[in-house]
């Protein structure tokens, strides 16, 4: 059964990572959805068990959503270009 974490909102300026989601014991199954609501593109950087670091770029005004396995954290960082706003929402596998 999956568990909706609650809604987070982020202001993040430019060149700077924040991590969203940690499991470091073992991973979970989750979906990630990020809703960039800014004038600048954000990177979604996910670490999963056994695989490469993974980074996904939102565009300014987009929305993206991934059904990620054995999710291990779930960051977002921003360009030097500029800093951004908008939401992360997380629905992860029993914890």
């Amino acid at each position: 059964m999956a568990t909706v974490l609650p809604l987070q909102y982020f202001n993040i300026g430019p060149s700077i990572g924040k991590s969203y989601f940690e499991d470091l014991q073992g991973g979970t199954n989750a979906t990630v959805t990020v809703n960039n609501e800014g004038t600048f593109p954000i990177d979604l950087v996910l670490t999963r068990v056994n695989a490469p670091l993974t980074t996904y770029t939102i565009p300014a005004g987009s929305s993206l959503t991934l059904a990620v396995g054995l999710l291990l954290v779930a960051a977002l960082l921003t360009s030097a270009e500029g800093g951004t706003f908008g939401t992360i929402r997380l629905a992860v596998d029993s914890l």
